[in-house]
C-alpha cells in the first residue's frame, strides 16, 4: 500500500506531477502506464523515451533485448516509435555511446535527475514536430 501512496505523489523532472507515459504498449516498472519508481525497482525505470531503431538495436548489443516480447514478464517487445519507461542508466549509456532516443519530459520521472542533469535531458526533449 506504500507503493500506492508513493506512486501517487510522483514529480516529473520540472516538479509538477508525473503524467503517464505510455499505456499501448503498457509500460512503467508497475505497469501502470507511468515511469513511476520505488524501492523495489533496483533498475531506476523513471526515462520516458520514444524507441528507435538504432536504440532498441544498442540495447540489445548491450544484452538488454528490447525487442522480442516475454509475456512472463508483461513485456510485448517494443518496436520504434513506441513510448517506454527506461532505466535512466541505460538511457545514460545511450546518450554517452551517441544513441539516446528522444524523452517526454513530463513523463519522465525526478528520480532520473539523480543521474543525468536536466539541461541533457531538454536536449532530448521530444516535440511534436
Amino acid at each position: 500500500m506504500q507503493e500506492n501512496f508513493q506512486k501517487e505523489a510522483d514529480k516529473n523532472v520540472f516538479g509538477e506531477k508525473l503524467i503517464p507515459c505510455s499505456m499501448d504498449p503498457l509500460t512503467g516498472f508497475f505497469r501502470d502506464g507511468c515511469c513511476s519508481t520505488g524501492q523495489t525497482d533496483h533498475g531506476t525505470h523513471t526515462v520516458c523515451a520514444i524507441v528507435t531503431e538504432e536504440f532498441l538495436d544498442f540495447s540489445r548489443k548491450q544484452g538488454n533485448d528490447l525487442i522480442t516480447p516475454r509475456p512472463e514478464y508483461l513485456f510485448p517487445g517494443l518496436k520504434p516509435g513506441d513510448r517506454w519507461c527506461l532505466c535512466v542508466l541505460r538511457w545514460k549509456e545511450a546518450y554517452e555511446a551517441g544513441v539516446a532516443p528522444e524523452v517526454v519530459l513530463e513523463a519522465t520521472h525526478e528520480r532520473s535527475l539523480d543521474f543525468v542533469p536536466l539541461d541533457v535531458l531538454v536536449k532530448f526533449a521530444f516535440s511534436k514536430k
